[in-house]
């Protein structure tokens, strides 16, 4: 299925862009992640498992137990503090 995945921050900065359109197998959000960090280099990096990795699916807050499905907007960013 067709995808758009956007990344946001530093993310965004070690990947070099800020979004992507993609094609996948991948059922969930936890499975979409696993398979960006199958690719290696800043993508395993920026989104490996144990990293504090906050992601979205069509602009709402999910876990990595959300369902894709085609067409959908996918967003990872790392957590925002603030004071």
């Amino acid at each position: 299925m067709k995808i758009t995945v956007r990344y946001f921050a530093s993310i965004r900065e070690a990947v070099g862009q800020g979004s992507e359109a993609l094609d996948t197998s991948a059922a969930t959000l936890g499975a979409l992640r696993d398979e960006l960090i199958a690719r290696g280099g800043a993508h395993a990096a920026s989104l490996a498992r144990g990293k504090a990795v906050r992601m979205a699916l069509d602009q709402v807050l999910s876990g990595e137990e959300a369902p894709l499905a085609e067409g959908a907007e996918v967003a990872f960013f790392p957590p925002v503090t603030g004071g």
